[in-house]
């Protein structure tokens, strides 16, 4: 198996009223040292935040010149997809990666997912909570059971076997995401974006087992019961009408 070359990770990162703690998760890319040496590009989509969320970003770039970051700025609320849709779209690496705002997960585990890319035998890697000895909050049973049933529903259409599609920690080839149509503008984009590159022909998906710091409603959890009825449209809409 011939090994890939990667020189640069494109790094999408949506964000809403994130103004409060988005710098720590930004200290988390920095410190990451990528196999290989490979360089990073951070791309943030402030999806029309209500907070200091701007400020927070650009103050962030004035004083780390050190870290490559492209900042845009939606200026109505269109919703996660809709900020990674703009986020994919602009990404100059050969792979991207989506990367939540908040402390969910940790960007440490970005050579995880880079493994098998870098080994010759993925094209995306998803990077699941629920396999493998990395820690994990325990927190909500039925948001549990409500992940599992989602991804035990894509699988029935996809033909996947994955473990944790509503992951946000999914590794992309650049090339094959952005020649790819999106149209879910809020928490649809899982679903969707599961549905549509499992058509794509001959691509190799892996699954690796990631940590998952999750948080409660109360710390700023934006998912709930109605993204999930979504999530259930989305995953028939697209593996059967789309």
């Amino acid at each position: 198996m011939q090994t890939t070359t990667i020189t640069k990770l494109s790094i999408v990162i949506p964000a809403y009223n994130e103004g409060r703690t988005i710098h720590f998760i930004l200290n988390k890319i920095k410190a990451v040292q990528l196999l290989n040496n490979i360089e990073k590009e951070v791309i943030i989509i402030n999806d029309c935040s209500k907070d200091n969320t701007e400020e927070s970003i650009l103050n962030y770039q004035r004083e780390n010149p050190d870290l490559p970051i492209t900042y845009f700025k939606h200026e109505v609320n269109k919703g996660k997809g809709a900020a990674l849709h703009t986020g994919i779209s602009k990404a100059t690496g050969e792979y991207v990666i989506i990367q939540d705002a908040d402390l969910e997960y940790d960007p440490r585990e970005y050579n995880i997912l880079l493994q098998p890319v870098l080994e010759g035998f993925a094209d995306i890697v998803f990077g699941s909570r629920f396999m493998g000895g990395n820690p994990h909050r325990i927190l909500f049973f039925w948001h549990t059971i409500g992940n599992k049933f989602l991804t035990f529903l894509s699988n029935m259409f996809t033909n996947l076997n994955l473990t944790d599609m509503e992951t946000c920690y999914k590794l992309f080839r650049t090339d094959m995401i952005q020649a790819i149509k999106l149209k879910e503008n809020r928490f649809g984009f899982e679903p969707e974006v599961t549905a549509k590159v499992a058509r794509i022909p001959n691509v190799r998906i892996y699954e690796v087992g990631i940590s998952y710091y999750g948080r409660t409603y109360a710390e700023g959890k934006k998912i709930n019961w109605k993204d999930g009825f979504r999530a259930i449209y989305c995953i028939l809409k697209y593996n059967l009408f789309a």
